[in-house]
């Protein structure tokens, strides 16, 4: 009998990932469409406005286009790696939606944060096992270029989130919901709140850090031999991960509850800060990319990390 049950539960709760899997994608097609719509506008154009209306079937015919492609098989490539790498990276991108408590159902995580840190710390490998694989010089090139942004950044990452958890002695996302009813923990950590978000452009390849994208050096880095659905699927992964990331920037900075719109409001400013740096900032150079994290973004954040361990102690 408590074998049923437990398999019930299991079933119940697959179904319900999988609607919430769903909710995703569908989120991140129209975050195309809305970072399409405000990059034009930044350049004083319309962006996509024919198919649909106002243009808001454009990311449906994208993505039937995307998939109907003809696929290309390399002859030179590692087969299995590189038809792997982008389902393993958008399997990474979704598992980390787990960590966040939802209205009608949660996994009830008492390490979430530590769950993400290892997500994280995976995707690397997805990206480059893609560029790999592929046996392209360009391919090669943008999949290093990851590894080493992604090393410098990661140590950011930790000890950023280390000072919020020692703020709030928690590793359990859930509680940094009911912990910011009175005031944001961006008021009281304004400087990690900043840095948390130059951090995150770094984390999700995005403008002006892009470098294991740079079209302009690398014909699209990593992903350049990808065509049709694995194409689709490292497109989609990104987004997926930028969409996850700026959740999880609200919750630990601004705070709020999935079940509020004022949440919902809150994650679409967050994308909108993501989209408005790529339009306006132009692309680093790649040792003033690392010279940034060592050198700069590195000692600030281990001098704030201090003053939360001091402001603990004494208060």
């Amino acid at each position: 009998m408590w074998t049923s049950h437990l398999i019930i539960e299991l079933l119940l709760r697959f179904r319900v990932y999988l609607v919430l899997v769903v909710v995703a994608l569908v989120g991140v097609a129209f975050i195309t469409l809305f970072e399409r719509k405000i990059l034009g506008y930044v350049h004083i154009r319309k962006g996509p406005n024919i198919v649909g209306y106002w243009g808001i079937l454009q990311p449906l015919a994208d993505a039937v286009k995307l998939f109907i492609k003809e696929q290309a098989y390399l002859m030179r490539s590692n087969y299995y790696v590189f038809y792997f790498s982008p389902s393993f990276n958008m399997f990474l991108s979704l598992s980390c939606w787990l960590i966040f408590p939802y209205v009608f159902f949660t996994f009830r995580f008492t390490y979430s944060l530590l769950f993400f840190m290892c997500c994280t710390a995976l995707r690397v490998y997805s990206l480059l096992g893609a560029g790999w694989s592929s046996n392209s010089k360009y391919s090669l090139i943008g999949a290093l270029r990851c590894v080493a942004q992604t090393v410098s950044y990661e140590v950011r990452l930790a000890m950023i989130l280390m000072a919020f958890v020692f703020l709030t002695c928690t590793y359990n996302f859930s509680f940094f919901w009911n912990l910011q009813k009175y005031i944001w923990f961006i008021i009281l950590l304004l400087p990690l709140g900043v840095r948390w978000f130059i951090r995150s452009l770094a984390e999700t390849n995005r403008s002006p850090f892009d470098f294991a994208e740079g079209e302009s050096e690398l014909v699209s880095g990593f992903n350049v031999e990808y065509s049709s659905g694995g194409f689709a699927i490292l497109f989609m992964a990104e987004y997926a991960r930028i969409l996850f990331i700026s959740g999880l920037m609200v919750g630990l900075c601004i705070g709020g509850s999935g079940s509020h719109l004022i949440f919902y409001l809150k994650l679409g400013l967050i994308i909108y800060l993501f989209i408005l740096v790529r339009g306006t900032l132009p692309r680093f150079r790649y040792d003033k990319l690392i010279h940034l994290a060592w050198k700069a973004i590195l000692p600030g954040v281990l001098f704030r990390l201090f003053l939360v361990l001091c402001f603990l102690y004494f208060v």
